[in-house]
């Protein structure tokens, strides 16, 4: 999750139902939904590789279509980098709402699956208040840019990932939702991208660089030596 601390909307006496936790899940979930792999290794791949959830707490398992709850089962659904996954997107975000009246989405954007080209993501998602625009991401040329995205795979895979956690609100989606949420798909990625007003990019700004005094008084005192005067 990239956004934690932008879930406020947890009562104390709410319950709490968190969707794909993978290894590392909010510490206010009560119960957990998983989708039933057909292996640990595969569920391991699905979670960005963090390892396998180990709690006390209930875990239950669905087949990828309806939740098994009945309806408005929790007060709240945490839902985070599961719905790029998804079969069925619009089914999903009314199963949302179905079992929880609020809750707490997030995904990554357009902007990252065509550096990165993720193979495990489905969907390419962006949220216009309640309403989750979405396509199929093999739907677009970003297939052709296998040979390109590969290098940018690699670079990730290695940590160099430091402007995207700069820049982390362009490249991701993270934000509470109440009542009905909208899924409607798209044929044009133009409706999956930042309005130009919303680019508002700062400029990059290097460190400063730290001075090292014990340096600059040993160069003073060569100078000294060497020349005779300060």
């Amino acid at each position: 999750m990239v956004f934690s601390e932008r879930i406020q909307g947890i009562q104390p006496h709410f319950r709490v139902l968190e969707i794909g936790p993978g290894a590392t899940p909010h510490s206010r979930s009560d119960e957990f939904l998983e989708l039933q792999y057909s292996s640990d290794a595969e569920r391991i791949a699905q979670s960005g590789y963090e390892g396998i959830l180990q709690t006390r707490k209930p875990v239950h398992y669905y087949n990828g279509s309806r939740f098994p709850f009945a309806d408005q089962s929790f007060d709240y659904v945490i839902c985070s980098h599961v719905l790029e996954h998804v079969a069925d997107v619009s089914l999903f975000c009314s199963e949302l709402c179905r079992v929880a009246p609020r809750g707490y989405l997030e995904f990554p954007l357009v902007y990252y699956d065509y550096l990165y080209n993720i193979e495990l993501h489905c969907n390419l998602l962006y949220a216009r208040g309640n309403s989750i625009y979405w396509m199929k991401k093999n739907q677009t040329p970003i297939q052709q840019l296998q040979s390109v995205t590969r290098f940018f795979q690699h670079t990730l895979s290695r940590r160099y990932d430091g402007f995207i956690k700069q820049l982390s609100s362009y490249f991701f989606q993270g934000f509470e939702w109440e009542g009905k949420l909208s899924a409607i798909e798209v044929s044009d990625v133009q409706e999956l991208v930042h309005r130009d007003s919303l680019l508002n990019i700062p400029e990059h700004t290097q460190p400063k660089r730290r001075k090292y005094y014990g340096v600059q008084r040993l160069k003073k005192s060569v100078k000294v030596l060497l020349t005779g005067s300060y």
